[in-house]
């Protein structure tokens, strides 16, 4: 079994700050560091460091060399990542460093998605031949090819699942007869409602996981209406960047090791409260090994 991941591939460039900006202002950042980024890349860090065997599909420009070696460095197949000749995506973070600020350990974030726009039909249908029925495929909104890569998903009988950010009801909307799984955070899952006149539980959808931030998560079973929740970890947050995305490809990996969701969603939440405990983004995603000796409350 693996998990096959349509997702986005970005340079991550962090400031740090002791407040964020209003607009005209300018302001010193304190630090500033590089990583591996981008919701896909993410996704696809998270669950290979959970023990999934996680195929990658995407694009990178001619100077995403260093980001791609990372991504499989850090255990992720990057057979399917084509080089295009487009700019690689990148991401500009403000995060807030000041423990004494309401906003501390919050993030601002600016992105340009330039390759991971990028992908072909042929590009997507060719990744996926690779793929067996009973297999994961997962996607975000930050790439494209994402209606025609859930339908050929769905085709193939993989599971198909949505991280439904950054969030676009009319994307989600696009992509709902093929999906399995949604997750999606409280305000989107209020906005999607907006958009269809439905709520989690009536969209027809096998699997919803709704994330509640610091009150954890729900999953709903779209077949029986059964709710199962998971807490939240109380730790001193220093980034939230790249936590819901730890979580995802958390909760991923944990069911395709057999977990019930239940126990998924708890292994999910103590990764994501691991994560928010650190500065960056895949670059520190933390291993299963760190997850379960975590300490946490």
């Amino acid at each position: 079994m693996a998990i096959w991941n349509l997702g986005s591939i970005n340079l991550d460039l962090v400031y740090s700050l002791s407040r964020f900006p209003t607009p005209g202002e300018t302001l010193a950042a304190g630090e500033f560091e590089r990583f591996l980024g981008g919701k896909g890349a993410n996704m696809s860090v998270a669950a290979a460091r959970a023990g999934a065997t996680v195929h990658h599909i995407g694009a990178a420009g001619h100077d995403g060399a260093e980001i791609v070696q990372k991504l499989s460095d850090f255990g992720v197949d990057v057979t399917e990542v084509v080089p295009v000749e487009q700019p690689t995506g990148h991401a500009v973070i403000y995060v807030v460093d000041n423990k004494d600020s309401d906003e501390a350990g919050e993030n601002q974030i600016v992105l340009f998605p330039g390759a991971n726009r990028a992908l072909t039909f042929e590009q997507v249908e060719n990744a996926l031949s690779g793929a067996q029925a009973g297999d994961v495929f997962v996607t975000q909104n930050e790439t494209n090819m994402q209606v025609e890569a859930c339908q050929i998903a769905a085709q193939k009988g993989l599971r198909v699942c949505y991280a439904a950010a950054p969030f676009d009801a009319a994307s989600v909307a696009s992509v709902l007869p093929y999906l399995d799984f949604l997750i999606l955070n409280q305000i989107e899952a209020d906005q999607l409602f907006d958009e269809t006149g439905q709520r989690p539980e009536e969209l027809g959808i096998k699997d919803v996981i709704v994330t509640l931030g610091g009150d954890g998560a729900r999953h709903i079973d779209g077949t029986s209406g059964e709710i199962t929740t998971s807490r939240a970890f109380d730790v001193e947050v220093v980034d939230t960047t790249g936590a819901g995305d730890t979580f995802t490809g958390y909760v991923l990996a944990a069911l395709e090791a057999g977990q019930t969701m239940r126990t998924a969603m708890e292994t999910a939440s103590r990764a994501a409260a691991v994560m928010v405990t650190r500065r960056g983004t895949a670059d520190v995603i933390p291993t299963m090994a760190e997850v379960t000796s975590a300490d946490l409350a």
